[in-house]
């Protein structure tokens, strides 16, 4: 399986997935802690994937999703976008709509981590 197919396993496969700088229990960007906390606030079931150790996962994400920056999230396999997206969602109470809309409102509101 190349890349490229793990990060589209993931995207497709996971109900939310967090692309981040680092990970949940040493996050290594403002931005990504800042998307990860939007997401756990709204309950979210959170997989993140760390972009920082293989430079190849940025560049095949990025050329996956068309947005450039990290961190990038996806609902369901859909590019939700970036942190200040997110935040925006969720201070308008749009992403918990979503999620429930996506995952319903009863959902398991764990947060792991997946390796590439």
């Amino acid at each position: 399986m190349t890349l490229r197919d793990q990060i589209e396993d993931i995207i497709q496969s996971e109900p939310v997935a967090l692309f981040m700088k680092g990970t949940p229990q040493l996050v290594m960007c403002g931005n990504s802690h800042r998307a990860l906390q939007a997401l756990t606030s709204a309950g979210a079931p959170v997989t993140t994937v760390d972009i920082l150790p293989d430079p190849q996962i940025r560049q095949e994400l990025s050329a996956l999703s068309g947005w450039p920056t990290i961190p990038q999230v996806f609902i369901k396999g859909e590019l939700v976008g970036g942190a200040d997206i997110v935040e925006e969602l969720h201070a308008s109470g749009e992403l918990q709509q979503r999620l429930d809309e996506a995952l319903g409102p009863v959902r398991d509101e764990t947060v792991k981590t997946a390796v590439l």
